[in-house]
């Protein structure tokens, strides 16, 4: 498998406040770690420059009056009303160059998509990406303009069926909203219940409507969900969807605030967890784009991208981290050393909530599929 990384510093550059939880420098950090190993030059992998979205990209899901508010905003603009936007608020802050940040983050999937239609890679990684909360008309959720949508579009424009699949702590909820009422994209969505986090949406009951219906995929889990519950979950779930939707192009969002140490979240996942849900997505489709997303303990992001990536070059990283790496950041292993501490009643109660999110998916959504439940 040949893959791209889709990385320039300009990515890496911005900061959204001094206190925001997204910190641009995690992309640098993974660029960095992934150069540490040598991967980024391995036979198989190419890195590749990030280009701008343009307006008429970007038109293919936000609303014009939208766009132009981000752009006026970013530019200095104190006449735009913010909060009609969800903007200027601790979540979305509004910041100078906030409009070519996005441009580029947008640009950056757009560019992988290119190469994967051009046939220039059979994968490829966009880590800027991923920014799925972003509405029609306005932010949410960090994220400005959504760009696994917007990527997303080109694919339909050729008539290859998509299949999305966010395993982000948080629901996808905007890529939910932008195909709810078709079949030509399955959405699956991995994520903490929205009965506990942000954005409270994601419920197995939202299975899509009119030709949508049974296309879209929610399994909510329980706080503290730990690896072999989450992994079980996926496999019961998730992976027969898959094949019998037999997309022509796979696209996963790889949030990574799924993480045990993430700050801000409650799952307690693994960062070699993560990477054995990543690796159940090779061979699933011609063409894998991959993306970005949440992750708020820097070097948690760092280290499970960087598996991410070697899994999708076909390449082995070591387990213990390149010297320079090591001791610039004061992390030694790729993996984590140990699992997380969790008290058994939780483990039990993540189990039974995940075993009856998985049946009620089996039994709400498989049929449509030709699947048969329980």
């Amino acid at each position: 498998m040949s893959a791209a990384f889709v990385y320039d510093d300009l990515l890496s550059r911005h900061s959204l406040s001094g206190a925001h939880p997204l910190k641009p420098v995690r992309l640098r950090y993974t660029y960095e770690l992934l150069r540490a190993y040598g991967a980024l030059e391995a036979p198989g992998a190419a890195l590749t420059a990030p280009r701008r979205a343009d307006e008429e990209e970007l038109l293919r899901f936000h609303t014009p009056s939208y766009v132009d508010a981000v752009k006026r905003i970013g530019s200095g603009d104190e006449s735009v009303a913010q909060q009609g936007f969800n903007l200027g608020t601790p979540d979305n802050p509004a910041y100078p160059g906030m409009y070519d940040a996005a441009l580029w983050s947008t640009g950056a999937s757009l560019r992988a998509v290119e190469v994967l239609l051009a046939d220039e890679a059979d994968a490829a990684f966009s880590i800027s990406g991923g920014l799925h909360h972003a509405m029609p008309g306005y932010a949410s959720g960090f994220c400005v303009f959504n760009d696994p949508v917007i990527a997303i579009m080109p694919l339909l424009l050729r008539g290859l069926r998509v299949a999305y699949v966010d395993i982000d702590c948080h629901h996808g909820d905007g890529v939910q909203h932008a195909f709810y009422d078709t079949d030509e994209v399955l959405t699956i969505s991995m994520h903490e219940s929205g009965r506990f986090i942000f954005p409270g949406t994601g419920h197995v009951e939202e299975v899509g409507a009119g030709k949508g219906k049974g296309y879209s995929v929610n399994v909510p889990l329980y706080p503290y969900t730990t690896d072999d519950t989450y992994l079980w979950a996926f496999r019961e779930a998730a992976l027969p969807l898959l094949e019998a939707f037999a997309p022509d192009v796979l696209v996963t969002q790889l949030g990574i605030d799924s993480h045990f140490r993430d700050p801000i979240t409650h799952l307690a996942l693994t960062v070699q967890g993560f990477a054995e849900a990543v690796g159940a997505f090779r061979g699933i489709a011609p063409k894998w784009l991959a993306l970005g997303g949440g992750g708020y303990d820097l070097q948690a992001v760092a280290r499970a991208w960087a598996a991410a990536y070697g899994i999708m070059s076909d390449r082995q990283l070591e387990d213990t981290l390149p010297a320079e790496y090591r001791e610039r950041h004061g992390i030694a292993t790729l993996r984590d050393p140990g699992d997380p501490s969790v008290p058994g009643q939780v483990l039990r109660d993540a189990r039974t909530f995940a075993e009856n999110s998985v049946a009620n998916v089996q039994r709400l959504i498989f049929p449509t599929h030709g699947l048969r439940h329980g």
